[in-house]
């Protein structure tokens, strides 16, 4: 039988600190019951990426937080591709693996460069900044919208937006609480930004609403599609990026490797992924009776994917708690594994990278100047802040 655990994994002290009890958890076992939730948890690599691969037995569809949307009403129409399995996802996934594919990262490359360029070129002389609001949060927010087609107004809803999305998967707590206060205004604004009278021509969001003109998508599907790209495609990206930035500000000579090797910036982010999994978790309900580790779940069965706790599995990674650039991160679950893997994974990236770039040819050494904090949230591992001292050439 699976040990029981009673440690809340959506508890203040575990959302600040979530190493020591995923630590636990691999070592309980390859399934753990939440008596808090009545649901079950995974925490070593193999069993998290087989269950997130097998969407037939491990469904999306019922939701990939605490709540079941068989049993419960969601609080807004479940996302196309996060929250929907074959056939029903097929059709958005489809479009938006072509929209946002090989061709867009040609395209958007140079001028991304320029801009992370630009940017870097304006932070790099206070000597003191805080890597969080004056780098990672600026650089997507300026350059992902654009690349949607987004009006340059109310972008400042885009971020409350995705963290409450993202802490609703989590239980009704105080971090849900606090974001219902604001959450129907930045609601009202991105949902009038899917519309195809608020894109701009050229961007991912015309070109999701010309699929629809194809017959590709229906007009419904196309503004949830829309939606999806505004939910997911700011906070995790600004959320990996600050993890890269603490990393290297923690690693001096990681930063040196980087400088000398400036081509390594992708892998870098990735390993950062690994390392501090800006998504923590998804949930899957099963579809039929599984047995895991020995333990029969019935259909119907909610579980727990911890994708930060299976990226720091021994059994997978070689000293995983360290962040080294030069490992091999591939098959890291930072990004999901399966259909539901994060179609935009590779746009972060190449947002990752363009900084990252910029600031290895201009900053000879980054360090932390003070205590960073942290932003909590349901789902996400992200700082609130990330002072940090730069010396510039």
């Amino acid at each position: 039988m699976a040990p029981t655990t009673d440690v809340d994994p959506f508890s203040t002290e575990v959302l600040a600190d979530p190493l020591p009890w995923q630590s636990w958890l691999r070592e309980a076992g390859p399934l753990v019951r939440l008596a808090r939730y009545d649901a079950h948890v995974m925490g070593r690599y193999d069993e998290v990426r087989a269950a997130l691969a097998d969407w037939q037995r491990f469904q999306s569809a019922a939701g990939v937080g605490v709540a079941n949307f068989l049993t419960e009403e969601p609080w807004r129409p479940p996302s196309l591709l996060l929250e929907a399995d074959p056939p029903h996802h097929d059709a958005p996934r489809a479009v938006l693996s072509r929209i946002l594919g090989p061709r867009a990262l040609r395209r958007l490359r140079q001028a991304w460069f320029a801009d992370a360029e630009a940017l870097v070129d304006e932070v790099v002389s206070e000597g003191e900044l805080d890597a969080v609001t004056d780098l990672a949060q600026v650089f997507p927010l300026r350059v992902f919208p654009d690349a949607v087609g987004l009006g340059e107004r109310g972008r400042e809803h885009l971020l409350p937006y995705g963290d409450f999305a993202f802490n609703a998967f989590g239980p009704h707590n105080d971090l849900v609480q606090r974001g219902t206060e604001g959450i129907g205004e930045h609601s009202a604004w991105v949902g009038e930004q899917c519309r195809r009278e608020s894109l701009a021509p050229g961007g991912f969001g015309a070109a999701i609403w010309a699929a629809a003109d194809r017959g590709e998508l229906t007009r419904e599907q196309a503004q949830l599609v829309v939606r999806s790209l505004l939910t997911a495609g700011v906070d995790t990206t600004v959320h990996g990026i600050g993890a890269v930035l603490h990393a290297f500000a923690t690693n001096p000579a990681q930063w040196r490797r980087l400088r000398d090797d400036p081509g390594s910036a992708r892998t870098a982010f990735d390993e950062a992924v690994r390392w501090e999994s800006p998504v923590q978790t998804f949930f899957r309900t099963t579809t039929e009776p599984v047995e895991i580790g020995g333990e029969r779940l019935p259909a119907g069965a909610k579980v727990m994917m911890s994708l930060a706790s299976a990226n720091r599995d021994p059994r997978r990674w070689h000293r995983p708690d360290e962040f080294d650039s030069s490992r091999d991160p591939s098959g890291h679950l930072g990004f999901g594994m399966g259909i539901h893997q994060c179609v935009g994974q590779h746009i972060a990236r190449l947002e990752s990278e363009a900084l990252l770039t910029a600031l290895a040819r201009r900053v000879t050494d980054i360090e932390l100047a003070g205590e960073p904090v942290r932003h909590l949230n349901n789902t996400l591992r992200a700082w609130e802040s990330l002072p940090i001292r730069i010396t510039s050439r």
